[in-house]
């Protein structure tokens, strides 16, 4: 009996998938950079927030990009966590903005950055189950 090989998340519409996660990972992390460098005591707890979603968006951009299960399952962690990331941060910036003197990426689910960090996690989630091995 052959094993059943997922097919490759890299591949087709992959690519789309994994060059939005390359943008997103160097806006971000670029984003945090800045703000964490020149004002970091105006906001620490956004700026690093930005900072922990560049990582997670350099995790996945890894994850979806490599070959194997090892990679697979980076990719199925980094995404999961970034849409409760998501989640969670959208919902504390909508109901209590107060706490947030600065937007994050994932700030009110995204809306800085047209809801895509809202999506995109939605979207790569679902990638992932389409190449799974059946």
């Amino acid at each position: 009996m052959s094993e059943r090989i997922p097919r490759a998340t890299s591949s087709g519409a992959g690519r789309v998938l994994i060059a939005v996660y390359a943008i997103f990972a160097l806006s971000a992390t670029a984003r945090a950079g800045v703000q964490i460098a020149g004002r970091f005591s105006e906001a620490p707890v956004a700026y690093l927030l930005s900072a922990l979603a560049g990582v997670v968006y350099i995790l996945a951009t890894i994850g979806l990009a490599g070959h194997g299960p090892g990679y697979r399952k980076l990719a199925w962690a980094a995404v999961a966590f970034e849409l409760a990331g998501v989640l969670v941060v959208g919902t504390l910036t909508v109901f209590d903005g107060a706490d947030f003197p600065d937007d994050t990426v994932w700030s009110v689910y995204g809306r800085g950055y047209g809801f895509v960090p809202l999506v995109l996690p939605i979207i790569g989630l679902w990638w992932l189950r389409h190449t799974r091995a059946r």
